[in-house]
């Protein structure tokens, strides 16, 4: 069990694209999972991906009955997800605000599919298999995109809706990610 440093939006493994895993149940498998969950809540953080931490494997974490970040978000249940696939169910998109604990002190607009499917593992290697929408949707959506590589923001549509928190948010009591 161990809070382990995030790597920050610059660091060339942030790009790579994670390998699936192979063997669930692992002691290994298990060790990574507990220090993701203890980072992610040590930084309050809406979700994590192994990447983050300088593993390539293609493991998410996400979940928070309340989260000091995103405030006005309902509840996500705790999901561990493994070798993850997105299905989009409609071309409907919405853009909301999202920070990364790998772009700290920063926020954006993102467009994300608004309703989707999606499929992997448990740790265990039992499968899982949802239809969410809303905000869950968008964790989801940016937690996976760590795992080819993708920041959030490369997603975004117009820069002007990029910046520091405390500038384009002032006076607003926003958790730094």
């Amino acid at each position: 069990m161990a809070i382990r440093e995030v790597l920050k939006m610059g660091d060339p493994r942030l790009l790579a694209v994670a390998e699936p895993i192979a063997k669930f149940g692992t002691p290994e498998l298990d060790a990574l999972l507990v220090d993701m969950r203890d980072t992610m809540r040590d930084l309050d953080g809406a979700g994590l991906a192994a990447p983050q931490i300088g593993v390539g494997l293609r493991v998410v974490i996400f979940g928070f009955e309340s989260n000091p970040r995103y405030p006005e978000a309902d509840s996500v249940p705790y999901t561990v997800l493994i070798n993850p696939v997105l299905t989009p169910l409609g071309e409907q998109q919405d853009e909301g605000w999202e920070g990364c604990l790998s772009v700290p002190g920063m926020r954006g607009l993102v467009p994300r599919y608004r309703e989707l499917r999606y499929t992997g593992f448990d740790e265990g290697g039992r499968p899982i298999d949802r239809t969410v929408k809303d905000f869950h949707a968008r964790v989801v959506q940016h937690e996976v995109d760590h795992l080819d590589g993708v920041l959030y923001p490369r997603r975004i549509r117009d820069l002007s809706q990029f910046g520091f928190t405390d500038a384009m948010f002032p006076g607003e009591d926003i958790t730094d990610d």
